[in-house]
């Protein structure tokens, strides 16, 4: 690793993830319609694009806290519910960083998804387009 970097990309996935809750894809399945979880999709467009667990929020990962804060001009008020906030990616290291980010923020309950999207529709999970 170049010495400027201090931390590279996987140790802040892995400190995102020590003490943060995760749901497994059987688990989160059956929260998709039940109005107490909200789907956070953090992946690129492009990537959402190809499809979004159905009734998810999307917001790409660089666009998160403008979307949280209320006080900004791109705040989506699905994310000041009081409900249980449920991260996704592709694979779930991206959505670990939203998670901190968000219980930072100051909204949850906070979960990251494991094995993101991928294990999501390889496991059947509802999509929509």
């Amino acid at each position: 690793m170049p010495q400027h970097i201090k931390k590279g990309a996987n140790a802040l996935v892995a400190e995102a993830l020590d003490g943060l809750p995760t749901i497994s894809v059987e688990e989160a399945m059956p929260l998709v319609d039940a109005g107490t979880h909200v789907f956070v999709d953090v992946r690129e467009g492009s990537e959402q694009a190809k499809g979004v667990i159905s009734g998810a929020v999307v917001s790409s990962r660089g666009l998160l806290e403008f979307h949280i804060d209320p006080d900004s001009p791109a705040h989506k008020p699905e994310l000041a519910s009081e409900k249980t906030f449920i991260f996704y990616c592709a694979a779930g290291g991206r959505s670990a960083l939203a998670a901190k980010v968000a219980a930072e923020m100051g909204i949850g309950p906070v979960v990251n998804l494991t094995g993101g999207f991928s294990a999501w529709k390889k496991a059947g999970g509802p999509v929509s387009e």
